[in-house]
């Protein structure tokens, strides 16, 4: 029960504990924590909480996103960039080929 607690943010529960397996920390300070990503060929996230953040997509990939009110939308995800506030969602790689990508959560002052 103490490992769940400690695993849940005020919003919902932190990709790295609930998933091991897709999520690493990479680096992190008292500004940003860096997650690296990878979820390989149809593998699906359990439902995490990311806060305000910036994704560096290594690959291209094909996925379905499912938020905490059960909201489906899917996207092609480019090579490149991209910004996001804080959500609640699950991941699916829809994709042949392993998603991975970098995810920079910037933390609150």
């Amino acid at each position: 029960m103490l490992a769940l607690l400690t695993s849940c943010s005020a919003k919902g529960p932190d990709p790295v504990a609930v998933d091991p397996k897709h999520y690493k920390v990479e680096f992190e300070n008292e500004r940003f924590r860096v997650l690296r990503v990878t979820i390989g060929p149809h593998e699906k996230t359990p439902m995490h909480y990311h806060p305000d953040y910036l994704i560096m997509m290594l690959t291209e990939n094909h996925t379905r996103a499912t938020d905490v009110d059960g909201a489906v939308s899917e996207g092609n995800n480019t090579r490149g960039t991209t910004a996001g506030i804080s959500l609640v969602h699950s991941e699916e790689n829809l994709s042949d080929t392993p998603m991975e990508l970098y995810i920079v959560e910037l933390k609150k002052r």
